[in-house]
């Protein structure tokens, strides 16, 4: 792989760190700031919309900014946001620090995927976002559990303190080893704007909101459905997020191979088996056991649909005319998904169906991002032959 790859997936473990770090220390930020879990988890819901809002705003005001340029400037705001976030005296403030955090999230990986797909032979892009995308898995695999432990042992703003400084480091990596990349040409918004209409794109981006929306459901309130309903530890869900992350690490890999072959066909098996996996994790959350493999596999068959749903967004949107602006906006979407997922997550347990009541709405939308899929396939304009080998 170039070695520009490398920088972008240094950038996405801080943004997977900053991102799903949350997950693992919500009782910690709840007992801090003297709120209840669902209220601790806008710490995860405000990320998301900021990642939706912030990806079109900022890919239509940096189009013209040189894209090594533009990732530095990313980087920076990426950590202003951490530091804000480690200094806040309350709630609000710390909202405030994660909004702006996000606001690098989805330009950052819409101009990495633009990047890393334009550093390899056609036949390899998707494997080439994976590889972007593995930072993030990584992020999980040691970030997360880590970070886990500072909040548990010490204190959870450490935790943003350590995001703060791989956002430097970002800063340098992206410097020293992403070539010099002109500017794209100013967005057309008129043009652009057209192609959100595309039917075709818009399923792309439906899949996009439901798919990985699933398991954040889910993963938003591991720590408390395992302490209350498992019986875990502290410890035990420190443990946990290093399986959620193994679970990512492997459904990357998965998803970014298979997609190569067969785009659909991918999305199909991972977003099916997402559902009943999430499915058997709210009838037996009691077993520890299964709870451990469900995380695992909930994340990896969650994941594997990340790299095939970014390549299908890129590859209808292009077709369709908006090809920077879509690579950006479906990153949004991922988030509005995150967001969407949190928050029903948030509401089933505010609604008095237990701690584990997020594992049946995640596998809800998993089933929906999987007719998304079917009629995404079924509608295709390359006919029934070539629908399904893409």
């Amino acid at each position: 792989m170039p070695v520009a790859l490398f920088a972008l997936a240094i950038g996405a473990f801080g943004i997977g760190l900053t991102e799903f770090v949350v997950a693992g220390i919500l009782p910690q930020i709840a007992d801090d700031f003297g709120v209840d879990i669902p209220t601790a988890g806008l710490m995860a819901t405000t990320y998301a919309l900021g990642v939706f809002v912030g990806a079109p705003i900022l890919t239509v005001l940096g189009a013209r900014v040189p894209r090594k340029t533009m990732l530095i400037g990313l980087a920076l705001l990426f950590t202003m946001g951490n530091v804000l976030t480690a200094l806040a005296p309350n709630l609000p403030v710390a909202l405030t620090g994660r909004v702006l955090t996000a606001f690098n999230h989805g330009t950052f990986f819409g101009i990495g995927s633009i990047i890393a797909a334009s550093l390899v032979a056609k036949d390899k892009q998707a494997s080439a976002i994976a590889f972007m995308f593995s930072g993030l898995t990584f992020a999980n695999l040691f970030g997360v559990p880590a970070g886990t432990w500072l909040a548990q042992t010490f204190d959870w703003r450490l935790v943003f303190w350590l995001a703060a400084g791989i956002g430097l480091v970002t800063v340098l990596s992206v410097a020293l080893f992403v070539p010099r990349i002109a500017a794209g040409k100013a967005i057309a918004l008129k043009s652009e704007l057209r192609a959100f209409v595309d039917p075709q794109v818009l399923l792309a981006m439906g899949i996009t909101v439901f798919g990985p929306a699933a398991f954040f459901t889910s993963i938003t309130y591991i720590a408390p459905m395992m302490i209350e309903e498992a019986g875990f530890t502290n410890a035990g869900v420190a443990q946990l997020m290093i399986l959620f992350g193994l679970g990512l690490a492997v459904g990357n890999w998965l998803g970014g191979r298979f997609a190569d072959r067969s785009l659909f066909g991918t999305l199909f098996v991972t977003l099916a088996a997402q559902a009943a996996v999430l499915l058997v994790f709210w009838l037996r959350v009691d077993s520890a056991m299964i709870a451990s493999a469900s995380v695992f596999l909930m994340a990896a068959f969650g994941f594997a649909t990340v790299s095939p749903i970014q390549k299908l967004v890129m590859d209808r949107a292009d077709r369709a005319g908006a090809p920077t602006m879509a690579a950006s906006v479906n990153i949004g979407m991922f988030n509005l998904g995150n967001a969407i997922g949190a928050w029903a997550g948030g509401a089933t347990i505010a609604a008095g169906f237990g701690l584990a009541s997020p594992n049946w709405a995640g596998a809800l939308l998993s089933l929906i991002a999987f007719g998304l899929a079917v009629i995404a396939w079924a509608t295709s304009t390359h006919g029934y032959g070539t629908a399904i080998a893409e």
